[in-house]
């Protein structure tokens, strides 16, 4: 079946005009480096340099969504599978965060490590994978909302057609983890990501959006035999109160970017708190 998503179907996305802010578009993912780290958002969504390595845990994941995505596409599990795998083995080094790791032989074997983690992730998710009348696959969409000085950007792992409301769709999002979240849909992170792909897939679809639905699969087996797949629901039918912090928040982080500012690295950040600090040190983004 051809997807939706196959076509080039960024909706609302224009040339660039020249706007006081830096940026043209609001995603989940600038936001959230926005929040953790202004200097490395700055370095990465206002200068477009991306020669940040990614994690091994994170490039597994991106092989997933590979073979998740062709298989959805209407590819069989076998050859989904190889391109997923496809994927992992043309990531060169230099773009892996290897951490402590430094002799050729040593990455090497994590980068097989990696194939096994990868070949036993999707082999779980896809033992029985959840059912879907899909719609559109990697579905890239803009959306300008009311109120909102910027407009959304989002990326939808699928679009399916709603199982609870006739005539609505539902997105389906997948993550390959290490372990499952604690708190659910309560996830911040969840929420936030979860509207800004209702109003792209709304303004993409023009039909209602009832539900966003995460597929977390976990990438170790369990020892005790349990599900390896577990389903988040967010019902935006229930999240009149998201939206209204989501929408305050989107207002005030473009506030922030929008008046002159010294963009200030955080060392306590995890993946790129060491670069950002250099970059500070260096004096590398200023104007």
């Amino acid at each position: 079946m051809k997807s939706q998503g196959s076509k080039d179907l960024n909706v609302g996305e224009k040339k660039h005009t020249k706007t006081r802010f830096p940026i043209q578009h609001w995603s989940h993912s600038s936001l959230t480096a926005f929040l953790r780290n202004p200097l490395a958002w700055y370095k990465r969504y206002v200068e477009e340099i991306y020669d940040t390595p990614a994690t091994p845990s994170s490039i597994v994941g991106r092989a997933g969504h590979v073979a998740l995505q062709h298989f959805y596409g209407g590819l069989g599990k076998e050859p989904a599978i190889a391109l997923g795998l496809e994927y992992l083995r043309s990531v060169s080094d230099f773009e892996i965060n290897f951490g402590a790791i430094k002799s050729k032989r040593l990455k090497k074997k994590k980068r097989e490590a990696m194939e096994r983690e990868y070949l036993q992730a999707v082999g779980f998710y896809l033992e029985r994978p959840p059912k879907h009348r899909v719609l559109g696959v990697e579905v890239k969409a803009m959306a300008k909302v009311p109120g909102l000085p910027l407009p959304l950007k989002a990326v939808s792992d699928l679009v399916v057609t709603s199982r609870v409301e006739k005539g609505a769709v539902d997105i389906i999002d997948h993550k390959f983890v290490d372990h499952f979240s604690r708190r659910g849909v309560e996830k911040p992170l969840f929420l936030i990501q979860a509207l800004f792909n209702y109003y792209t897939v709304q303004e993409l679809f023009g039909k209602p959006v009832r539900r966003f639905v995460v597929y977390e699969c976990k990438k170790s087996r369990n020892a005790d035999g349990s599900a390896q797949l577990r389903r988040h629901v967010i019902d935006f039918r229930s999240c009149k109160e998201d939206f209204t912090v989501f929408h305050r928040l989107i207002r005030d982080a473009t506030e922030e970017i929008g008046r002159r500012r010294a963009y200030l690295p955080n060392p306590s950040d995890l993946f790129e708190g060491d670069n950002s600090f250099d970059i500070y040190r260096l004096g590398l983004l200023e104007e």
